[in-house]
């Protein structure tokens, strides 16, 4: 079976609860599974283009599936769109459109005040303390597409009750490609409530 790289969301790791549940659940089933820190230690600096760099280095030249949650989804999709050796995905509440939805969820006065200074206050769930991060992940997604056009085939977990984002980017995604299958979960953005249920079907669609 192919390897699987696992990428976590934002301001999370590879220690993250569900980073760690999938990779016991695909492990014992004889899918080798890594996750790699995507900010690579260095969060405040965070960009796109790094978290890409990181994914390229633990995916390696061979076939590999990936799977993403929120931002992780994202940047999986985006990779797949520029590599044609990932063979399959699973994205769970991807965050399509990251360069327009961000600023919409901090607002306003938030953005202007984050370009003022250059840095932004923001809870780091992994670290469990707030931390600080720069402009540069703003200005560095401006230049990537809000909804990568992968051509592999790929299933989509998305909760309905998702208010960081909205299940329609999803819905709106998944139609009209053959290559998307979209399920939508009763469930907020962390899909916590129904991880097992991903679980089943991931299984099935890795192996």
């Amino acid at each position: 079976m192919r390897p699987v790289v696992y990428l976590h969301g934002f301001a999370s790791g590879p220690t993250s609860s569900k980073a760690r549940f999938f990779k016991q659940r695909l492990e014992a089933a004889g899918i080798p599974v890594t996750v790699p820190d995507l900010a690579a230690g260095d969060f405040p600096h965070l960009t796109i283009t790094g978290q890409l760099r990181v994914l390229q280095q633990a995916a390696g030249a061979g076939p590999v599936s990936l799977m993403g949650s929120s931002m992780g989804g994202y940047l999986a999709a985006l990779y797949a769109a520029r590599h044609p050796e990932v063979e399959r995905l699973v994205l769970m509440a991807p965050g399509f459109r990251f360069a327009t939805r961000w600023p919409e969820l901090q607002g306003a006065e938030a953005m202007e005040q984050w370009r003022r200074t250059g840095s932004m206050e923001v809870f780091h769930y992994a670290e469990n303390r707030p931390m600080q991060l720069s402009t540069d992940i703003i200005t560095d997604s401006e230049q990537y597409e809000g909804e990568p056009a992968f051509q592999q085939p790929a299933l989509i977990f998305h909760g309905i009750h998702d208010d960081v984002v909205p299940i329609e980017y999803s819905r709106q995604f998944a139609a009209g490609r053959k290559n998307v299958q979209l399920f939508e979960m009763d469930a907020g953005h962390d899909l916590l409530n129904m991880l097992e249920p991903i679980a089943a079907k991931t299984l099935d669609w890795f192996q």
